[in-house]
């Protein structure tokens, strides 16, 4: 788990609730199935209008990268790198053709199978450049799918007020209930302003991170393969790639946020 997201959550939710209780409120005051209904719907519709399908189906499987650590590491890729290096450096890079079967990153894979077919540096270096070009451009939809759908759910929030406000409005014969129906009107707004504000723009600037930090190990592994391409000395490739890690990245790997 993202110990920073868990933490978060709980201070950010606690919080709410924590000072609803204080109030002398209680929590079945905000759970309203309507209000909830009307924003994430809403919600979800405002976004499926404006994105494709498959950029939203995509988005929404990388919301779990929100709550748990992403399985790829810098520092690992650095010391795999550096032992293809090696292996290279003693066999020939030809050598490195039976280590594909067990990659699983793929990036890596393709650009050690254009290694190994005797591809020149520079024209492996365009080709996965372009690759890396193309898969940051569709990246860069996911983090402002959720900045969007923060933007939709006030929004939406105020609609469901509104809704809620004209059926309290029809009932003003009974005067001692449209105190309640007004505080249940305005949940909706509640629930737009809390899920933009708590989950979707915190989750989008979160991916945004997650993604650049993709991306930098990508670019790391282009410069790494090629390097070994090149015939670099394993120690100076190691040096050589040790650059694109900065003391932030280094230090969020060891607190693991």
């Amino acid at each position: 788990m993202d110990k920073a997201t868990l933490a978060g959550l709980v201070l950010a939710i606690g919080g709410i609730l924590l000072g609803l209780m204080l109030e002398g409120g209680n929590l079945g005051q905000v759970l309203q199935p309507t209000a909830a209904l009307i924003v994430f719907g809403g919600t979800m519709g405002a976004i499926l209008i404006q994105y494709p399908w498959r950029v939203a189906l995509g988005a929404f499987r990388r919301l779990a990268q929100v709550l748990v650590e992403p399985a790829q590491n810098a520092q690992s890729m650095v010391e795999v790198l550096v032992k293809y290096a090696n292996k290279a450096r003693r066999e020939g890079i030809i050598s490195l053709d039976k280590e594909l079967a067990n990659i699983h990153e793929p990036f890596l894979r393709r650009a050690l199978m254009l290694a190994v077919d005797g591809t020149e540096p520079q024209e492996l270096r365009k080709i996965m450049e372009l690759e890396l070009d193309n898969q940051e451009e569709q990246e860069e939809k996911i983090p402002q799918l959720f900045e969007s759908a923060g933007g939709f759910s006030p929004t939406i929030g105020i609609i469901g007020a509104v809704l809620g406000l004209i059926q309290v409005m029809q009932h003003l014969d009974k005067i001692e209930e449209v105190g309640k129906g007004i505080a249940v009107a305005f949940v909706a707004t509640l629930y737009g302003v809390g899920a933009a504000n708590l989950i979707l723009l915190p989750s989008a600037g979160k991916l945004r991170i997650r993604i650049r930090n993709e991306q930098i190990i990508r670019e790391m592994t282009l410069e790494g393969v090629v390097s070994i391409l090149e015939g670099m000395n394993p120690h100076m490739l190691e040096a050589k790639l040790l650059g694109f890690l900065t003391e932030t990245h280094e230090t969020a790997q060891e607190i693991g946020v």
